[in-house]
């Protein structure tokens, strides 16, 4: 069984930001701002049938993680 359909939005040493299959060998999308590269995984992933995302802070660190429908979410609890 495969994991979770996952996307990465995270900055680059150029400064661009990239979106991010977690194993892959390149980026599925280059964007100049962060806002830019959290819409368009939120694309690719709605067309890809949901799945997480994940947005890394200038330092690398989890700065927030969303579910994008349909996929499931990992929490069992409302709100």
């Amino acid at each position: 069984m495969t994991g979770p359909n996952k996307r990465v939005v995270q900055r680059r040493d150029d400064g661009d930001w990239e979106v991010r299959k977690p194993g892959a060998d390149r980026a599925s999308a280059v964007t100049s701002t962060q806002a830019e590269g959290i819409q368009r995984a939120r694309t690719i992933l709605g067309n890809d049938g949901g799945g997480e995302l994940q947005v890394r802070s200038l330092k690398g660190t989890i700065r927030a993680q969303d579910t994008i429908a349909p996929g499931n979410d990992p929490r069992s609890s409302k709100g």
